[in-house]
């Protein structure tokens, strides 16, 4: 690559993040032309690409940009010395490249509404409504346990495997887009990450790759948590940025998907966002409600726990953090406290809704 042409790429990272916040300014605007409009091919595009691929290219492609970053700034390095503004030019260059592919694949839906106004929902509630909602779900919970295992104090586990888990996952999706069709999924793009045990030790049960499209699942997750995640992955593929946003979409495409055992793992998904909130603003009543759950519940519980309690390690805290910088950098004022809001689209949804 030519020097000015590095140079002029380098400076256009400037007027990109100008363009990138004005055009932030105006979610609307960003909701009718990008997320439902350009974003909705791109995305069908590269899922037609990649999708039937049983593999993840995005892996790949970031383990070849990794080898090559580490060859490069070991052939470059005397040049921090020598020529550090020559340097900055040859790093700032794929740097803007990267930021402008970045937000034109996907990153742009950060800056969509917020989706308790698009649904025309409350985005607030009371303790009275939370409790009401914890409650229907304990019961429906128990429901489903009961009829799987027929034993109350048994654990759920999927009778599939991780294959067959993400090839039906979709089925959720065709159900719940009779109700909103903006959210009819095809073709299908889930894969297990060849990253999965970094991701395990980062703390993360999945991504989406933002260049690609490829939704991935961390591959060692207890498997009655694939569904959930799965879905979750989707509702990101499908334009929906916000982490507590994909949390909630997801656990609606699992809670109505026609498989018993998508149904629990997207009830139970649900619940334990509901009991972890009234956790924090009532333990004793936390601690009422936690008696009326099934036995075997609170041990898919432990088990989620204890996987992740294995995995525990000194790093995880600065990932984390890390993540929750680049969602506050991202239009997400919350950072990771943001995943909370998945309670009152929840509470306000399930408020007008039967469950399934």
């Amino acid at each position: 690559m030519r020097p000015r042409l590095k140079l002029i790429l380098a400076l256009s990272i400037l007027p990109q993040i100008l363009i990138v916040k004005l055009l932030g300014a105006f979610p609307e605007f960003i909701e009718r032309y990008y997320s439902t409009g350009l974003y909705v091919y791109i995305s069908k595009l590269f899922r037609f690409l990649l999708g039937w691929i049983p593999f993840s290219i995005g892996d790949i492609l970031y383990t070849l940009a990794i080898f090559y970053a580490i060859r490069w700034l070991l052939k470059k390095r005397w040049m921090i010395i020598r020529r550090p503004h020559h340097w900055l030019i040859e790093i700032m260059a794929p740097i803007s490249i990267f930021y402008a592919a970045f937000h034109l694949l996907w990153a742009f839906n950060y800056y969509r509404p917020p989706l308790h106004k698009t649904l025309a929902l409350k985005s607030d509630y009371t303790n009275e409504e939370l409790l009401n909602l914890t409650q229907r779900l304990i019961d429906k919970c128990n429901q489903l346990q009961f009829e799987i295992t027929h034993n109350d104090t048994l654990k759920v586990e999927l009778p599939y495997t991780e294959s067959e888990i993400l090839k039906n996952v979709d089925l959720g999706y065709d159900v719940l887009s009779t109700e909103f069709p903006h959210l009819k999924y095809h073709p299908r793009s889930v894969k297990k990450s060849i990253y999965s045990i970094p991701l395990t030790y980062m703390g993360f049960s999945g991504y989406l790759n933002p260049f690609t499209n490829e939704a991935h699942i961390d591959g060692i997750i207890p498997t009655y948590k694939y569904p959930t995640t799965a879905s979750h992955e989707i509702a990101h593929q499908l334009g929906y940025a916000a982490e507590n946003e994909a949390n909630f979409i997801g656990s609606l495409a699992a809670i109505h998907h026609p498989d018993i055992y998508y149904k629990y793992s997207g009830y139970t998904f649900a619940l334990s966002h509901c009991l972890n909130e009234i956790y924090i603003r009532d333990f004793l009543m936390y601690e009422a409600l936690k008696e009326s759950i099934n036995t075997g519940i609170l041990k898919n519980y432990q088990e989620m726990y204890e996987f992740w309690m294995a995995y525990q390690n000194p790093i995880e805290p600065l990932f984390k953090s890390s993540y929750n910088r680049y969602l506050k950098a991202n239009n997400q004022s919350l950072g990771m406290d943001s995943y909370n809001y998945v309670v009152a689209l929840l509470v306000n949804y399930f408020a007008v809704e039967n469950l399934e």
